[in-house]
């Protein structure tokens, strides 16, 4: 496993195009094209039920979580007020795959549908929103006869007759079946939504004809009473100006005049009431997978002119055969943060992630293969990450429906081997392994060299009677020992076990902190099939103070997209198989294979441990570089540079190296199976 980052400008046409003032857009929303939505009535019967539900069991909360059991009797309850306005299915039989997204969403994150598409029109469309309205915007269209499946197979568009939504061309089934038949007939995002300021369609239309010709629809531009309306491709299907657009994804550019409005022409408000406890949310970034990155980086800069950002920039990422290259691209608006609700809730700066696979192996290559280019998913920021996921995965296992995780290995949080419980408290290896021994007799630490989150300090003093005094704080410590050793005290125990027991990811950049985490695949009609997700953020920025004593804005994307988080947790799961693999080996009873497992457990946690500062300093530069190019200091910004460049070596160095070691490993255990 390797991470290589390039140098933010990697293309001589960024330094070469001229910095002529272009519009600036904003986050506005995302169209979602699915196979089926259903009458808003039934919506809003599911939304009535959840916020009685919400009331009532408000009661049942302890420590921002739910007592699922008696939460579940409750929501069984209410079957007799509300009825069973969703699918019905016992929570232990829940699983991700063949869901009302819609539903998902009502139910996991407690959206709500605040407006929906005229009655008389073919398709129909709803949009869910948090609280507050301002941020995220889902657009969610379907056939009303027809799934996307169904209008892939359908006849060509030009035998097709137009629909009466056609005079809302943006809901129209031409745009439905176009898609469909684009990406396999699968569900999926098709449409990127942005707000542009007054009078500036006719510019962004211009740089387009201008430039990308190809990539503009025959309608142009669209005029209803108080919005026009600008769809162009967003892709190429191969490289820029050379091919012909690809036709399965859109960008779509909306100048209203009158902000009250619903988002699009042919869509009316829908009255809804939120429960009270659920999160508002607001747009991070969206992320694409595509076949050429560099020319969706130089349409991006030509037509809006956005620039690749230093946070996370034009990036290799290798993980065996597997390998990717993506930058964050993104805006530079005018805008000053002066608080932290304020960068919560900021939808002007936007970034957007580009992948393209470098290897016929791995989920970006599969994504393309089985989708074709799109959008792979897309992130929220929240105010409490923790909170939210907690209420999520609550509401699943009282409900039996709404969103799933991404599952983390518990190594990627810590884990305790002997040999780290020597270096940490100073024992001898031989005492070390006889406390672990102990621990694991005690069922304080599993075959899987994972503590317990709910070990006690005096559980563990009991467990450890005889061998070794004060070890407590050491041993729990290791529940989460990575990210202590990331962030020390700057987080109590009791976050960081909430970090722990939510799967929460964890990043930091200076004195930015980024929390994040990945939701199962959404829209995937079975297991198995390629799907986007969701993605969910806290970013935590750091609030300091210029030389004056005055407090200094808070830069966007403050935390950065979580860059560490690549490394760490691939090694994490390799330590967690082989860790498992070596537990089968020792209820067999064969030896051999333990102590080859064990060596490759220690392989691994080595490679994690040389790496992690490694990579703190890589982040440490990419910060700096950053911050330098902000001021527009570029000398500095070069030696920051340099030193991340030292960093990439570095990492090179440290993977090349225990891919020798692995190897030899490898090549030991086969030499000693053929003797035997």
């Amino acid at each position: 496993v390797n991470l290589l980052l390039l140098n933010s400008v990697e293309n001589n046409w960024l330094e070469a195009m001229p910095q002529a003032p272009l519009p600036q857009v904003r986050f506005s929303h995302l169209h979602v094209y699915c196979d089926h939505v259903r009458p808003v009535a039934e919506y809003k019967q599911l939304e009535r039920k959840l916020n009685d539900f919400a009331t009532r069991g408000a009661g049942l909360q302890k420590d921002n979580a739910f007592d699922t059991r008696a939460g579940r009797s409750s929501w069984l309850q209410l079957r007799e007020t509300h009825g069973d306005p969703i699918v019905a299915v016992e929570p232990e039989n829940y699983k991700s795959s063949g869901q009302d997204v819609v539903e998902q969403i009502i139910v996991g994150l407690g959206w709500r549908v605040t407006a929906a598409s005229q009655e008389e029109l073919a398709t129909q469309t709803l949009l869910l929103t948090s609280e507050d309205q301002d941020g995220v915007k889902f657009l969610f269209t379907a056939h009303k006869e027809h799934s996307l499946d169904e209008l892939a197979r359908a006849e060509p568009d030009s035998k097709r007759p137009r629909s009466e939504s056609a005079r809302f061309d943006h809901l129209d089934t031409e745009h439905l079946a176009r898609f469909a038949s684009y990406h396999n007939g699968r569900q999926g995002i098709a449409v990127l939504g942005f707000a542009a300021p007054r009078g500036s369609l006719e510019v962004i239309y211009g740089k387009y004809k201008e430039l990308h010709p190809k990539l503009l629809l025959p309608s142009g531009i669209r005029s209803y009473a108080d919005t026009k309306i600008l769809e162009v491709f967003a892709y190429y299907g191969g490289e820029v100006r050379s091919s012909d657009a690809d036709v399965g994804t859109l960008i779509r550019f909306v100048e209203s005049q009158d902000t009250s409005l619903p988002l699009l022409p042919g869509m009316k408000h829908v009255d809804a009431q939120f429960d009270g406890i659920s999160q508002s949310a607001y747009c991070d970034h969206w992320v694409s997978n595509v076949f050429s990155r560099t020319g969706f980086l130089q349409t991006l800069q030509e037509t809006l002119g956005f620039t690749p950002k230093v946070d996370f920039n034009a990036g290799v990422v290798a993980a065996g055969e597997a390998q990717i290259e993506s930058t964050v691209t993104g805006n530079s608006p005018d805008v000053s943060l002066a608080s932290r609700t304020a960068a919560l809730k900021d939808q002007s700066q936007v970034y957007l992630p580009i992948n393209n696979a470098l290897s016929e192996v791995g989920h970006v290559h599969v994504f393309l293969k089985e989708l074709g280019q799109g959008i792979q998913h897309v992130a929220s920021r929240v105010s409490d990450l923790g909170a939210l996921i907690q209420r999520a995965n609550d509401y699943r296992e009282m409900t039996g429906a709404g969103l799933s995780f991404l599952k983390i290995p518990m190594s990627y949080y810590g884990y305790l081997t002997a040999k780290h419980l020597a270096q940490d408290s100073g024992l001898d290896e031989a005492t070390a392994d006889k406390c672990i021994r102990a621990l694991k007799k005690a069922n304080i630490v599993d075959s899987k060299n994972i503590v317990d989150l709910d070990a006690t300090r005096e559980a563990v003093a009991k467990a450890l009677e005889g061998l070794a005094e004060g070890l407590e704080e050491h041993v729990l410590r290791a529940r989460y020992g990575n990210l202590y050793s990331l962030l020390c005290d700057h987080l109590d125990e009791a976050a960081y076990l909430r970090i722990v027991r939510n799967n929460i990811l964890v990043d930091i950049q200076g004195e930015d902190l980024l929390l994040q985490i990945f939701t199962s695949k959404v829209l995937q009609r079975k297991d198995g099939e390629e799907a986007p997700f969701l993605e969910f953020i806290q970013r935590l920025c750091s609030t300091c103070t210029d030389e004056k004593g005055c407090p200094q804005r808070i830069r966007p994307g403050c935390g950065g997209f979580g860059i560490r988080n690549f490394l760490t947790l691939f090694l994490s799961i390799e330590v967690s198989k082989a860790s498992a693999a070596r537990a089968e080996a020792e209820k067999r009873g064969d030896a051999r294979s333990m102590d080859f497992e064990n060596q490759r457990v220690e392989a691994f946690t080595a490679q994690l441990d040389e790496s992690n500062p490694i990579l703190t300093a890589i982040s440490d530069a990419m910060t700096g570089e950053g911050l330098a190019l902000e001021r527009g200091d570029h000398l500095e910004a070069s030696r920051w540079s340099e030193q991340k460049a030292k960093g990439n070596q570095a990492l090179q160095n440290v993977s090349a190296k225990y891919k020798e070691i692995m190897k030899e490993i490898r090549e030991a255990e086969a030499k000693s199976a053929e003797l035997q």
